[in-house]
């Protein structure tokens, strides 16, 4: 997917139908001048919808249709009849959408699941009849309810993606190689801050036909939780990754310490990442002969799994996918 075309962040409006008003009806036929009430009820203005679909990966079908109206409810009628529903709007979305009052910023739901259907705007309830209102002491209620409105308002749809394997590190830490190396994605790449400032996705072939999904998210920097750089964009998207695999250059000043930042930084946005598998590969391992690496592996930290790779050299990625695989599926 083009990076261009990944957008995961619209703001929409949204109008819901009005419902349909009750009838106020009596029944009148030829031998029965004075019938009851006979009024039906109004159809409920359209909703709406948010759907799940599997096969959309970006909101950016959304970005320039911004407006999404439903029907309104038609008005009930004599012989109890009701009135059509108002129809129904469904808006299509990835996996991993969350939805938010523009207004407010209050969470109103997420979309996790293929097919899964919520209303982000009701529609107004259709009006009863003048049938649902006859008592023994008013026998000829000659008054309807009316539909209730139709309500509108902007919402906030955020996409957090939903992938296997998230790349953690500083930009140009050699993630967006990795990603064009191990799957077809061809994200852009060039040797200078912030190459990549859009989410990139890639599936990633491993033995016997089995495949993960790996996500290249634009790199942290210090302060991130606080939305410094690209911050809050790169770090929600780090939440729906099972897996999280860290790159540090190996000509890092400092391996141990650009790797506390990193992990301080997913720690200050959200404590609950810290319960997520974690990887460190030392990437642009090429430049290294075998005693360098066995000094640097003396100072890397040994509550993780470690390896040293080169996207470019193509070393250990086929030991770095094992690794991974592993731990996607150890129970």
């Amino acid at each position: 997917m083009a990076s261009g075309n990944f957008v995961d962040y619209v703001k929409i409006h949204c109008t819901s139908g009005s419902g349909g008003g009750g009838s106020s009806h009596f029944r009148r036929e030829k031998y029965i001048p004075k019938g009851g009430p006979d009024g039906g009820d109004g159809g409920r203005g359209g909703h709406v919808y948010l759907r799940g679909n599997k096969q959309m990966w970006t909101l950016l079908h959304l970005k320039y249709s911004k407006h999404i109206k439903a029907g309104h409810g038609v008005h009930g009628a004599g012989q109890l009849k009701t009135g059509a529903e108002g129809e129904d709007k469904f808006i299509e979305v990835p996996l991993g959408t969350i939805a938010r009052d523009a207004e407010t910023g209050e969470l109103l739901f997420e979309i996790t699941d293929h097919g899964e259907e919520k209303i982000i705007q009701r529609g107004g309830r259709g009006g009863l009849g003048n049938n649902n209102f006859k008592s023994s002491t008013n026998q000829t209620p000659r008054f309807a309810q009316t539909g209730g409105e139709s309500a509108e308002g902007w919402k906030v749809l955020e996409l957090k993606i939903l992938a296997d394997v998230g790349l953690v590190g500083f930009p140009n830490a050699g993630k967006s190689t990795l990603l064009s190396v191990v799957s077809e994605a061809k994200p852009e790449i060039a040797d200078y801050p912030f190459t990549t400032i859009r989410p990139n996705l890639g599936i990633v072939s491993y033995r016997d036909y089995r495949s993960f999904v790996m996500a290249d998210i634009p790199g942290i920097i210090e302060g991130a939780h606080k939305g410094k750089g690209l911050g809050l964009r790169f770090l929600r998207h780090i939440e729906r990754n099972s897996c999280l695999l860290f790159m540090v250059a190996a000509d890092s000043d400092n391996i141990q310490k650009e790797y506390d930042i990193l992990l301080g930084e997913l720690e200050a946005y959200n404590p609950e990442l810290m319960h997520k598998e974690r990887i460190l590969a030392i990437s642009k391992s090429d430049m290294l002969d075998d005693e360098l690496k066995a000094e640097i592996q003396e100072e890397l930290p040994t509550t993780v799994k470690t390896i040293f790779i080169s996207a470019v050299a193509q070393t250990g990625l086929m030991e770095l996918k094992d690794i991974i695989w592993n731990t996607l599926t150890d129970d």
